[in-house]
């Protein structure tokens, strides 16, 4: 039987684990994006009431400030992503350091963590950020379009998907990509039984060291804000040179991974032919948001004389 998104809202409200039931009710044994999806869509606005506690808030500072410290010992980048940004809180602690003019990007699956991150950035008067919904399996932006590349604990609850996440992640960064991820080779048993019961990623060095990707740190990270979930640090090195700087906006067709085209009220993509619609001025970048929409040239240049004809 099919069960509504009220189902699951239900069951969230009475603080049942919503993956575990989805993946049980579904069948499956690793979370789908419409399992990480409902889930993070149910508990959104969670992470910014979180920053109310002063314990949350000062280890999320310290955390941050942290990752900050990471990326400034490698150089300073001209621009930056955070792959899963969820509710900007970590975000917008990193690059409050950064200047002006470093152009910041964010992505995540769920719509309202994306606006709900964009509220925050306004509080938090942050201006110099574009964010989209996307998917870590198909990102929405173009091949080494963006200096450096991070995640926190967003690949997480992909396990059985390292692999084609870390390859997306590599395609997009053109000089360094940091790994922010839980430290299942690093922890104790218990801790690992957890994480396994949570379906949470493993692996990654092994497999990004399969893929022939440049490994130049791999430790656990100095802050982490639960001891069941410690974070391990991954710096893989990049540095391609082939990046085209005449490009007008990084975010890419996530189908065809080609640049897209920006209009009143949508990105358009010459290569499939389709629109993918701004919502509350989030553009939404999933390749399920796409709409076919082949005559759209056509239409936005016809001029009154060729419709009387």
């Amino acid at each position: 039987m099919f069960k509504t998104v009220k189902y699951w809202y239900e069951k969230y409200k009475n603080g049942e684990n919503i993956s575990k039931l989805m993946r049980e009710d579904l069948n499956s044994k690793y979370n789908s994006s419409e399992i990480i999806e409902m889930s993070y869509e149910l508990q959104s606005n969670t992470y910014i009431k979180s920053m109310r506690n002063k314990e949350v808030l000062n280890t999320k500072k310290k955390y941050c400030k942290e990752l900050f410290k990471t990326i400034n010992d490698l150089f300073v980048p001209m621009s930056i992503l955070e792959a899963g940004i969820g509710e900007a809180t970590t975000f917008s602690e990193v690059i409050r350091h950064f200047s002006e003019n470093t152009r910041c990007y964010g992505f995540d699956l769920s719509w309202s963590r994306v606006s709900y991150a964009n509220k925050w950035l306004k509080y938090k008067n942050i201006k110099n950020c574009n964010l989209c919904t996307g998917n870590l399996l198909d990102i929405p932006f173009g091949k080494n379009s963006i200096d450096i590349v991070y995640t926190s604990h967003s690949i997480e609850p992909n396990r059985g998907k390292e692999r084609e996440i870390l390859k997306e992640l590599y395609r997009v960064c053109k000089n360094y990509l940091i790994l922010l991820e839980p430290a299942y080779e690093l922890t104790t048993d218990e801790n690992r039984r957890r994480m396994d019961s949570h379906g949470y990623c493993k692996n990654l060095k092994l497999t990004a060291e399969e893929l022939g990707y440049k490994i130049i740190r791999y430790e656990l990270f100095k802050y982490f804000g639960n001891e069941e979930n410690p974070t391990a640090l991954i710096i893989i090195e990049k540095n391609d040179k082939r990046y085209n700087s005449k490009i007008k906006t990084p975010f890419a067709d996530p189908i065809f991974k080609t640049e897209l085209i920006k209009d009143k009220d949508c990105f358009y993509s010459p290569e499939s032919m389709s629109i993918f619609p701004i919502v509350n001025d989030i553009p939404c970048l999933r390749k399920e948001n796409k709409i076919l929409a082949i005559k759209y040239e056509e239409l936005n240049n016809l001029s009154e004389n060729l419709i009387e004809e």
